[in-house]
């Protein structure tokens, strides 16, 4: 792939841990754990589940939720090196997440570019978190998606780039299926190995780093 691009997802790929779920954990009510559920199975859309989550949250919890997820995120290892070897090699990379503005910017803040970044947003003026869809499905995607990450792929990069798709969940599994290399951690790594897509694992961005230079070598 002398041509590519890198579609990376931002909760529990780049930091350690998913920080939606985080959240729920601290702040909602036990109902959260029923849509969580009905997500990873896909009985119900992402769209739907984590629209349906934040709503048992009130907004004035807005300062409290903020200050929690900035205090206890953490960027996984290496990935302020990743970031640099993509420069370094002009390689673009483009951040998709259906994680929300609120904490996806402050994390990235000095790390990534804002413009690389595609997230959604949260609106905190009402009694309950709504949560709003920025770059939801195009006409070819049926699947609800909230941040739908197989429409982004097709506007960010062209055909052709070779795909790059870095990701750990069932959130990142439509846009896996575009990808001419899928790297991947926990589920999403399962479900590679499941529908035999093209993959690698991944622990830190320096395992990242070490499958791209092996890309770099195949192509010499």
């Amino acid at each position: 792939m002398i041509n590519k691009a890198i579609i990376c997802d931002f909760d529990g790929t780049i930091t350690e841990t998913d920080n939606i779920i985080a959240i729920m954990k601290r702040f909602a009510p036990p109902e959260w754990n029923e849509l969580k559920d009905d997500v990873l199975s896909q009985r119900i859309s992402v769209k739907e589940g984590v629209g349906s989550m934040f709503k048992l949250l009130p907004s004035s919890l807005k300062n409290e939720i903020i200050e929690f997820i900035l205090t206890h995120a953490k960027i996984r290892s290496g990935f302020e090196e990743f970031v640099q070897y993509t420069k370094d090699n002009h390689i673009p990379l483009y951040i998709v997440s259906g994680g929300i503005d609120f904490f996806v910017y402050p994390l990235l803040n000095g790390l990534v570019d804002e413009k690389q970044i595609y997230c959604n947003r949260a609106d905190f003026s009402q009694e309950m978190i709504q949560i709003e869809w920025p770059y939801s499905c195009d006409e070819t995607c049926k699947n609800d998606c909230g941040c739908c990450k197989p429409s982004l792929i097709k506007r960010l990069t062209d055909n052709e780039q070779g795909k790059i798709v870095i990701g750990d969940s069932i959130t990142d599994l439509q846009a896996a299926k575009l990808a001419d290399l899928v790297i991947a951690r926990d589920l999403l790594l399962e479900k590679s190995k499941d529908l035999q897509l093209p993959h690698r694992a991944f622990t830190t961005f320096y395992d990242v780093i070490q499958v791209l230079d092996s890309l770099e070598e195949v192509k010499a």
